[in-house]
């Protein structure tokens, strides 16, 4: 598998794709960390469904939204009348929409020292979501929200994929709250631009013929997308990372974002092209 990645604007890329057996079919750029924004919002969500399918947390205990962890940008409960909603459903915003409300509200009921914990006993040693979703970061809050390789969470994607991530009853409540996930403007666009998939309705409730689940980072500097795609009994995972130094507002930010957005479906054109 060849990727054709550009590095115009100085972009550094980290790609890896796998088969079902979880053994890479394809790897470019480096494999160092990089910034994946809200994709390690996944961490929250896989700590949170081992501790669901142990009895650990109930998913209908009511979780409040407070001042405190107000944030705003990607999701919908800030702009929601309703204060309080069950755990399940909170971590199905976050699924869904990434909701950064959503987010800060289960990571304070779940704990973030349990979300790292969680992440050392799944093997990653430079994927790690390293704080709540603020709106600006002081220099003394870490210097972003996650950081991740392309090896690492493609493996995870890989372990969801066939249950033995933290469990086939927990893994599978992973896979439905990412199956949720709206925003198909990266990895994603290939399979809903050549493949037939409905860019909003590929909900595993749904039962499709495809199964499809993805979560994305979005950021200055930052376009992350990790996730599976089953077709036939054949699955293939991926995890595709850019980072660049941003310039917001200027033709030479929004010419780098283009061109990352066409990398991002090319390596959606080349997961296709394995199913």
């Amino acid at each position: 598998m060849e990727f054709e990645l550009p590095h115009a604007g100085g972009v550094t890329w980290s790609v890896c794709v796998r088969d079902q057996s979880g053994m890479p079919l394809g790897f470019a750029g480096t494999d160092e960390p990089l910034r994946t924004a809200s994709v390690g919002k996944v961490l929250l969500l896989v700590e949170t469904a081992r501790a669901i399918a142990a009895g650990e947390l109930s998913p209908d205990e009511p979780l409040t939204r407070t001042v405190d962890l107000w944030v705003g940008d990607s999701g919908l409960w800030h702009t929601l009348s309703v204060e309080t909603l069950p755990l399940v459903d909170v971590a199905a915003l976050v699924g869904a929409v990434s909701d950064n409300l959503a987010t800060n509200v289960l990571l304070r009921r779940v704990g973030l020292a349990e979300v790292a914990a969680r992440a050392t006993s799944l093997g990653l040693r430079a994927t790690a979501l390293h704080d709540r979703v603020r709106d600006v970061r002081a220099a003394d809050h870490p210097a972003t929200l996650s950081t991740g390789t392309a090896s690492e969470l493609s493996t995870l994607m890989s372990r969801l994929a066939s249950g033995t991530a933290a469990g086939p009853e927990a893994d599978h409540l992973v896979r439905q709250w990412l199956s949720a996930n709206v925003d198909q403007s990266m990895v994603g666009s290939a399979l809903v631009e050549q493949g037939g998939l409905d860019p909003i309705a590929h909900h595993d409730s749904l039962a499709l013929p495809t199964t499809f689940w993805n979560k994305t980072g979005t950021d200055a500097g930052v376009r992350a997308d990790v996730g599976a795609v089953t077709v036939d009994d054949r699955t293939v995972t991926w995890a595709a990372i850019a980072n660049w130094d941003p310039t917001p507002g200027t033709t030479l930010d929004h010419l780098t974002v283009w061109a990352v957005l066409r990398g991002m479906r090319h390596v959606g054109e080349q997961v296709l092209a394995q199913l």
